[in-house]
């Protein structure tokens, strides 16, 4: 498995598992089935309500000799609604209460996004809190605070842009050690990649597939479908390989982590077996001349009438 190293000589398995939109009752059995496969690495967060399964899917693997804890790499991340300094640490531990951990490998501010606390999705702008307000620096602090007390060995962000990165860069005390995107052919972030792989910061790829199985609410009709890409399907074919190898792939030549979801059984080695090979030069500048700008995933929920937040400042 290729993987990204840090300072302290921790490693970070390049491909992982994603846990969105996983249902409850299959979340554990695809967590418990993905490490018997050899999957180390599980990105998990608060939101996604099902941190508690995934826990007991955790400790039995462990304790049936599966996996130690010091083979995981375990990610989550802080909810939006907690991004007051004196809410860090709560959040954090409720996160490890529920994976049965006694720390993290990686703990991400989920969003550059700050809601009320007791919010969990916003419904008009009196639900956010401007960043002038509440802003991600102090937030930040808070987070460190965490690595000092050894609730989490590294800290870092997701969904962040360019200008907003370095405004946390500038005041960071511990530099981010991840930022997790959204990334496929389609939104290929080169900018993003060329700035943070300067400083680096590796990306992780969330909906690195095309994320179909989303919500509804944030499912447009008439989307691109990445997975039926003609071009992508060309280079399937013509190497023996299915299109989600294919887009996984792509996404670990150019230095990225990626976290693929599955509760399938089948799927989910179908998906570690991308790891085992690499693309033709020719199909990665095939690939290179897909991008399209377009976002599965496009913040557009956080943009409220008279609120703080638009597609503008958030992706800047």
């Amino acid at each position: 498995m290729k993987s990204l190293s840090f300072d302290d000589g921790s490693t970070l398995p390049m491909l992982g598992l994603g846990t969105w939109n996983a249902p409850p009752g299959d979340v554990g059995a695809a967590v418990h089935a993905a490490l018997r496969l050899g999957y180390r690495h599980i990105d998990c967060a608060a939101i996604y309500g099902n941190e508690a399964e995934i826990g007991e899917a955790l400790s039995a693997a462990i304790r049936e000799g599966v996996v130690t804890r010091e083979q995981l790499w375990i990610t989550s991340k802080l909810w939006n609604n907690a991004h007051a300094p004196a809410d860090v640490q709560p959040a954090l531990e409720r996160t490890l209460a529920d994976l049965q951990l006694d720390h993290l490998d990686l703990y991400l501010i989920h969003w550059p996004v700050a809601f009320r606390p007791g919010v969990l999705m916003p419904e008009t702008a009196a639900d956010l809190i401007p960043l002038e307000e509440l802003p991600i620096a102090s937030t930040w602090a808070a987070m460190e605070a965490a690595v000092e007390q050894g609730l989490c060995r590294h800290i870092g962000v997701s969904n962040f842009g360019r200008a907003t990165l370095e405004s946390l860069l500038a005041q960071a005390r511990i530099r981010p050690a991840t930022n997790q995107v959204e990334l496929h052919p389609y939104l290929q972030q080169n900018e993003l990649l060329a700035f943070c792989q300067a400083l680096g910061i590796p990306l992780t790829g969330y909906a690195p597939l095309g994320s179909a199985g989303r919500p509804a609410f944030i499912r447009p009709a008439g989307e691109p479908v990445l997975l039926e890409d003609p071009t992508i399907n060309a280079i399937a074919q013509q190497r023996g390989i299915t299109p989600a190898q294919v887009l996984l792939r792509w996404a670990l030549q150019r230095g990225t982590a990626v976290i693929p979801k599955s509760v399938s059984p089948g799927r989910l080695c179908e998906n570690l077996m991308a790891a085992e090979g690499d693309l033709a030069a020719e199909d990665m500048e095939a690939i290179a001349g897909l991008e399209r700008g377009h976002r599965y995933i496009d913040g557009s929920i956080w943009v409220k009438e008279g609120g703080p937040y638009t597609l503008e400042n958030l992706w800047a």
